[in-house]
């Protein structure tokens, strides 16, 4: 058996036993108690408006999907009528495999994890052990799919056309899904939650999950179209990316399918096998805490992994230990970046409670305070970023030309390579979330909600953490896409005998007109993004108030008096749907018109700008988003006043505008940047071809 056929067998009884442990924990969770009627009226509401929300989403991507596989068809990699069907076939299949499969993660997602949020909220009933294992296990199958699809749809197509070109087309398929699953499920979730938390905690005083707030139904569906399907997607996406940019440089370097190609999937499989050891291990004591549990397990899954590819460069022939070096500071770096981004908004920090003091004096004192700590907490991140980058350069570079930016891809790969684990703290966020919503509006009593609290802090958290952790991971992909796109482009430029490219001056006056127009998108696609949520959000707040105000009894919680919630839930669904597309489109198409004025240099230009203006924002939104939420969250527990207290309206209209720069800006534009990424190296033929000033 050469290395290849034993890197393929691994990585296949490694998708094999996640997708075995994934539906073992799936019918565990299935099998606990969920008796409370109520609960399942609820939870059965929940599940339906995300499936019909998903169908609906669904069938619109489908029609992008076709239109953009029936462009490909025609012009990639080159003009059908060239004579190259076969390679357009096979972009064209991989492109759509991409989509496909992201599109089943989601979904399976969503699936467990309305099926878990009841049984969570019951489990609270039995203490904090049950409940958290319930959460956690609902969202390990969403994790250990998502990877598990990841590994089996780049084997595949790299087996079959034996081209690592094509998988950029397999990535592309994955994250323009991502890009705009990530975006409409964002705008539902956060039209619901700004508006449910407006009307209901600001104007009328009512608990945040109180049944008569007609919105709470829309905002828990929210929570799993847009934290569960949404970045279920967009790690999938990010997952792919990073093994797609890696293996084509790594096919440069082997000049075919070689040793560097198998240390891609060695690592890719190993990290997979480390989660599913991590998360088989990952246990809360009976008074434990949520947040170190979690955090323990992310830390001894990253042990695990840099311990075993340390065993597998060992013992395998043609490892290198420098690319073991560089997988191993991205991975370690990612950590990091979690850590700092935990010390940005757990509760149990400083920040956030400087954040909850200044709100005593004001939302005004809110809203900067929370800017200010987001802002300085993009820098640690960006370090983290450039330095895990400049490290895994210089550890490589020694090996050979195209070694140092084959180094940073692998820093991509290392970084993502205990995704798995990622993901499942990331869905264990709304799961719980939504049991304690369950829990309030199912009457299981103070000291269930409480429990419930308890795993909801916990979740929030960790989600911030992992959002750092995602975004930082897409900034060494396309760093490494960067490099996949010089590859592509130079291909092409050698083929026309023009002159190749080895580098993108900032002084020369093209290169630097796409650097600006790169640097812009992202700042109007989250614009775009925030006043899709905006509109919405005022839709739902006046349908609120019609409901309170013209159903008798609504307002009082007189008994057989509903709410109507399914119109909310329409209203979000259908705003949703109608502000998903554009925004994706602005980052295609400016991508587009740019690399057919200026050609490759503007392209590479605009990709660096795209590349550092995303990152700042993504980070910067993320992190104030969390800050927000969990000031709120520690005035709500009894701090600076408690529920009612002018600081608690304050840090509610904080957390209103946390909301879109979290759940629907800032994880968005990793997707974004990655998208752009991968069309410009799909395209880069065309732009060496065809363009006005390159």
């Amino acid at each position: 058996m050469d290395l290849m056929q034993l890197v393929y067998t691994i990585s296949f009884f490694s998708v094999v036993i996640a997708f075995a442990y994934a539906v073992y924990l799936h019918f565990w969770v299935k099998r606990q108690p969920a008796a409370n009627k109520r609960i399942i009226e609820v939870s059965d509401l929940i599940h339906a408006g995300a499936n019909t929300f998903m169908r609906k989403e669904y069938i619109i991507l489908a029609r992008f999907a076709g239109v953009a596989a029936v462009l490909i068809l025609v012009f990639l990699p080159s003009p059908i009528w060239d004579g190259n069907i076969v390679d357009n076939l096979s972009m064209m299949t991989a492109y759509l495999a991409g989509t496909i499969l992201s599109a089943i993660a989601g979904k399976i997602g969503i699936l467990v994890a309305t099926q878990a949020n009841s049984r969570a909220a019951e489990g609270a009933q039995r203490g904090l052990k049950p409940a958290f294992l319930i959460g956690f296990r609902g969202g390990a199958v969403m994790g250990l799919s998502v990877v598990g699809f990841c590994l089996l749809g780049v084997m595949a197509v790299l087996m079959i056309t034996g081209d690592a070109s094509v998988l950029l087309g397999f990535s592309f398929g994955a994250s323009s899904l991502a890009l705009f699953a990530k975006a409409g499920g964002g705008i539902f979730t956060k039209t619901a939650d700004v508006a449910a938390d407006l009307t209901g905690k600001v104007e009328l005083g009512i608990p945040e999950d109180d049944p008569r707030n007609p919105a709470v139904i829309a905002d828990n569906v929210g929570d799993n179209v847009g934290d569960v399907a949404g970045m279920g997607a967009d790690l999938f996406d990010s997952n792919v990316a990073a093994m797609a940019s890696a293996l084509v440089m790594a096919q440069a370097l082997d000049g075919g399918i070689g040793v560097n190609s198998a240390v891609v999937f060695c690592y890719a499989a190993i990290g997979l096998l480390a989660s599913i050891i991590g998360i088989a291990c990952a246990r809360v004591g009976k008074n434990g805490n949520p947040t170190q549990a979690l955090n323990s397990s992310t830390y001894s899954t990253t042990l695990l992994f840099i311990v075993l590819t340390g065993a597998a460069t060992w013992f395998l022939d043609g490892f290198e230990w420098r690319i073991w070096g560089a997988s191993a500071v991205g991975l370690v770096v990612g950590v990091i970046i979690g850590i700092t981004t935990d010390y940005f908004t757990d509760d149990s920090k400083p920040i956030v409670r400087k954040v909850a003091h200044a709100s005593q004096s004001g939302s005004a004192f809110t809203i900067l305070s929370g800017v200010s700590y987001g802002f300085i907490s993009a820098l640690p991140a960006m370090v983290g970023i450039a330095v895990s980058a400049l490290a895994a350069y210089k550890l490589c570079e020694p090996l050979g030309e195209g070694y140092a930016l084959f180094g940073i891809a692998m820093a991509a790969v290392g970084m993502l390579s205990i995704v798995g684990m990622i993901i499942s703290n990331d869905a264990y966020g709304p799961i719980v979330d939504n049991a304690r919503g369950l829990a309030e509006m199912g009457g299981l009593g103070e000291d269930t909600i409480r429990v419930a609290d308890e795993l909801d802090s916990a979740g929030n958290t960790v989600k911030a953490v992992t959002k750092g952790f995602s975004i930082g991971a897409a900034g060494l992909t396309v760093i490494s896409l960067l490099g996949a796109y010089m590859s592509e482009v130079n291909v092409s430029l050698a083929s026309m005998g023009k002159e190749l490219i080895t580098g993108f001056d900032i002084m020369d006056p093209t290169v630097f007109f796409g650097i600006l127009v790169g640097a812009a998108v992202p700042a109007v696609f989250s614009a775009m993004l925030m006043l899709g949520v905006d509109k919405n959000a005022q839709k739902m707040v006046a349908e609120i108030r019609r409901q309170f105000h013209e159903i008798v009894g609504l307002k009082e919680g007189k008994e057989g008096v509903k709410a109507d919630y399914d119109t909310c839930i329409n209203i979000a669904t259908e705003g949703a749907l109608h502000e998903l597309i554009p925004a994706g489109l602005l980052a295609i198409i400016a991508t587009v018109i740019v690399g057919f004025i200026g050609g490759p240099l503007a392209i590479g230009g605009f990709l660096l700008g795209n590349i550092v203006s995303g990152l700042l924002l993504a980070l910067f939104m993320s992190n104030a988003g969390g800050l927000w939420d969990n000031s709120k969250k520690y005035i709500e527990a009894g701090n600076e006043g408690g529920k009612g207290s002018r600081a608690h309206k304050a840090a509610v209209t904080g957390d209103t505008v946390g909301d879109p720069f979290k759940d629907t800006a800032g994880p968005s534009i990793n997707t974004q940047i990655t998208v752009v990424s991968l069309v410009a190296s799909l395209l880069a033929s065309v732009f060496a071809a065809i363009s006005l000033f390159g």
